[in-house]
């Protein structure tokens, strides 16, 4: 039986990655109805991934680095950056 990883929204890593979003957002001066904007969404797409009520996948998250003008490599490392801290 193979074992599986807990599936937490509050985990660690989660709120690292959650952080990191928000983060780099305020980090190019825009509100969330701008970056919304910018994604063709509604502003409650980005409000409702950065509370975790929900989860983005990979390619989700790299239209928001190239919305905000961040390669996604160096949103990874904010991110690792951010996991780390206790």
């Amino acid at each position: 039986m193979s074992k599986r990883m807990p599936k937490s929204l509050h985990s660690r890593d989660q709120k690292a990655l959650l952080r990191a979003l928000r983060q780099i957002r305020i980090g190019a001066g825009l509100r969330q109805a701008d970056l919304a904007q910018k994604l063709g969404k509604p502003q409650s797409f980005v409000s409702k991934y950065e509370t975790g009520e929900r989860r983005l996948d990979l390619p989700e998250i790299r239209k928001i680095c190239q919305a905000l003008d961040i390669r996604l490599t160096e949103f990874v490392k904010i991110f690792e950056r951010l996991a780390q801290e206790k």
